[in-house]
């Protein structure tokens, strides 16, 4: 059985590593967003916290804004940066 040969010079390879490095950056933002907010104002003594309806301006700005921020930051990226690509066998 032959294994079809890989051609390593095929610009899907180099469109796929660029959009899997956009994705890592995707993920290191947003966990450096979660870290900051969580640890930055969650570290406080809780009598000390401030609220964003009604829950604590930590978690509010960590996870909720967080979530809405990345939701939107994904949709910027998949719609100006990545591409559809043809996943079929090609002659090159």
């Amino acid at each position: 059985m032959n294994k079809p040969v890989i051609n390593q010079d095929d610009y899907r390879f180099k469109t796929a590593n660029k959009e899997a490095l956009i994705g890592i950056g995707l993920v290191l933002f947003n966990f450096v967003w979660w870290y900051a907010f969580a640890y930055g104002l969650g570290s406080k003594d809780p009598s000390e916290y401030s609220y964003v309806f009604g829950l604590p301006a930590w978690f509010f700005y960590s996870c909720v804004l967080g979530f809405v921020v990345m939701v939107i930051l994904v949709w910027i990226v998949l719609k100006v940066f990545f591409k559809n690509l043809p996943l079929d066998d090609e002659e090159i």
